[in-house]
């Protein structure tokens, strides 16, 4: 045929500028889409074979080459798969997003086709990616079936011809001359690198080309060269698309190391398929410890993307809820609606599918894994302040993660740690309430007046000490038809109604006998405290501060006041123990000696609950006189 040339049209020389120019975040991604087409061709002919055994009658040997010559500035992509003639380079190459792969691919769904080949080229646009480092692009082609070889040509500014052209193999060769500012991808090392990168799993070997030497070439150069042309650049086997029966564990671990960049083995593995309307497969990692990265706001989180067998990306946050951040691994899915550029996922139905899928899946895996006891008490060290934060963030699987938390109590041991359905099961007789109590330390929780009376009833107490504990007590609600009772906020009374009622009658008699007393505390620190009463939960101390029943702890005050200093101070009640000999003796003062009891009695009340004095040294002065008398 005669050369021939012809122009892009206006809308698709605006389409090209934009794909050279704005549609890829990165230039290295040319050499991802040249080689995803040549995997596409070469199933495209596999596929196409099964019905007409003429195209495979050369018996070829699948393969992907890549020849680099540094001195011409040019790199060729080579496969020996279906091929195009005049046509298809007209059809598929001069008229941008016209998609050879997307057509054969609906084709095939209209006559019914089944088992269709993992194609990779759905837009159309990947080919262009090539300008974005190219000044000039040469196509030559023979299609299999055919006997006639054809060559596109274009430097994107003047259009692009297509002519005869001699090639002795079927298949294609894409070759691209360089421009000044891009000799990085003449260097074999980098081009290694990125087919490792973005093409390792493609399922067919990727080579360099063997090429003419000069004779005077060193043999150190020559046995260096030989072996880059021998060993495939890339793996071809994806984990995850392998039986877990047929991958040995030292490959799952060497595959997390390469993907986490952590040193340790993983605690656990999880290969799964996600089947049905939507199909993906996917292989986590939970790690074995935390990482400085897991608390740092600024690091990204997520999974790596693969789109059949190709890398798209990593940490891909949309496919996994933040809770689970610590999890590492790929999915790998031929539904995923990515833009042209197969660089961003947009906001889909499918998106979803796949984050509740791999949600629910994990889990699962930490459901089983609790089971085991010891490994998951070593994942809840280092995750479990993590995973709290879907009980708050994730309302659907809020009651999962409810069961699959973990904190120490009053009764327990310490490093002992207990689960909401164990604390059910070994509630006391008559308890209908689950007990907590937010401190900034076990230490100090353990030793909070507070937990007396619960105590005194064997009545136990979770003691919520991670920071994000006192952030997500208002989505706890209820577990198993069970409220969550702050023990040191509002009125709270244990033991059984005739227990209650009893002890409610002690204390009205006991407070008409100390009235003058709470006033006069009321009236001493009336900037401080909204109310001076008789307390329920004390037993052995004389004093103990609590929150309001709507009012704020003081570490979330404190928080709050950190963020802004003039935020309302938040106003607390003073609960005395009217049967403590101190209450007694203080009851009986008057004057200065009642003003510096109370004052002292309110500081021992603070630091009691591990916050400051508001005056150290006067407390110090206070405490010393009262030794010495």
């Amino acid at each position: 045929m005669e050369k021939k040339t012809s122009q892009f049209k206006a809308e698709i020389a605006e389409m090209l500028d934009l794909v050279v120019n704005s549609l890829y975040s990165k230039k290295e991604i040319f050499l991802r889409e040249l080689v995803s087409n040549a995997s596409d061709a070469i199933d495209k002919a596999k596929f196409q074979g099964l019905t007409d055994k003429s195209l495979l009658a050369d018996s070829p040997e699948w393969k992907i080459e890549i020849a680099v010559d540094a001195g011409a500035k040019t790199m060729m992509i080579s496969d020996n798969g279906i091929g195009m003639d005049a046509a298809d380079l007209e059809r598929n190459l001069g008229t941008i997003a016209s998609s050879g792969t997307k057509a054969f691919r609906q084709a095939l769904k209209e006559n019914k086709g089944a088992d269709l080949p993992e194609l990779i080229g759905q837009f159309g646009v990947g080919f262009y990616a090539a300008f974005m480092v190219a000044d000039q692009v040469r196509v030559i082609s023979k299609k299999r079936g055919t006997d006639a070889a054809f060559m596109w040509e274009s430097d994107m500014k003047g259009g692009y011809s297509v002519s005869d052209a001699t090639r002795e193999e079927f298949g294609t060769s894409v070759m691209i001359h360089f421009k000044d500012d891009q000799a990085e991808y003449l260097d074999r090392w980098r081009v290694g690198e990125l087919i490792k990168k973005y093409s390792d799993f493609i399922a067919y070997p990727v080579r360099f080309k063997k090429i003419d030497v000069p004779a005077d070439e060193k043999e150190e150069d020559k046995k260096r060269r030989e072996e880059d042309e021998a060993k495939p650049l890339n793996t071809m086997t994806a984990l995850w698309k392998r039986a877990k029966k047929d991958v040995k564990k030292e490959e799952y671990a060497e595959f997390y190391k390469h993907l986490s960049h952590d040193w340790k083995d993983p605690l656990e593995t999880i290969p799964f398929s996600g089947e049905g309307a939507v199909e993906f497969k996917a292989l986590l990692f939970l790690p074995s410890e935390a990482g400085m990265e897991l608390y740092m706001p600024q690091t990204k989180h997520g999974l790596s993307l693969y789109v059949r067998n190709v890398f798209i990306g990593d940490d891909f946050e949309m496919l996994l809820p933040d809770y689970l951040r610590f999890v590492k691994g790929v999915v790998d899915s031929a539904d995923l609606p990515l833009n042209v550029s197969r660089e961003m996922l947009q906001d889909d139905a499918v998106i979803a599918k796949i984050k509740s899928a791999v949600t629910s899946k994990i889990l699962s895996t930490l459901e089983d894994l609790k089971k085991k006891g010891e490994d998951y008490r070593k994942f809840w060290a280092s995750f479990g302040c993590v995973l709290k934060e879907g009980v708050r963030t994730d309302y659907a699987n809020a009651e999962r993660i409810k069961k699959l938390c973990l904190w120490p109590s009053a009764k327990t041991e310490a490093g002992t740690l207990v689960s909401l359905e164990e604390y059910v099961k070994d509630m006391a007789p008559g308890q209908k309430e689950i007990y907590y109590l937010c401190a900034p330390k076990v230490e100090t929780a353990r030793t909070a007046p507070a937990l007396e009376q619960a105590l005194k009833h064997k009545c136990d107490v979770l003691l919520f000490c991670d920071p994000v504990d006192e952030w997500l007590v208002d989505s706890l609600g209820e577990f198993d038809g069970k409220k969550f009772v702050d023990i040191a906020r509002g009125d709270v009374q244990f033991g059984t109604e005739t227990e209650r009622e009893a002890e409610k009658t002690a204390n009205e008699a006991a407070a008409k006998e100390l009235k003058p007393l709470l006033e006069a505390i009321k009236k001493q620190y009336e900037n401080d405290l909204a109310e001076v009463r008789l307390s329920t939960r004390l037993a052995d101390s004389p004093a103990c501060l609590v929150a309001t029943a709507n009012g704020l702890s003081p570490s979330m005050e404190r928080m709050l006041r950190a963020m802004n200093k003039d935020a309302p101070k938040e106003k607390r009640i003073l609960e005395l123990n009217g049967s403590h000999p101190l209450i007694a003796k203080i009851k009986g003062l008057e004057g200065e000696a009642l003003k510096d009891a109370v004052e002292l009695l309110y500081d021992q009340a603070l630091i009691a609950e591990g916050a400051p004095v508001a005056d150290p040294a006067r407390f110090g002065r206070l405490l010393v006189s009262l030794m010495m008398k």
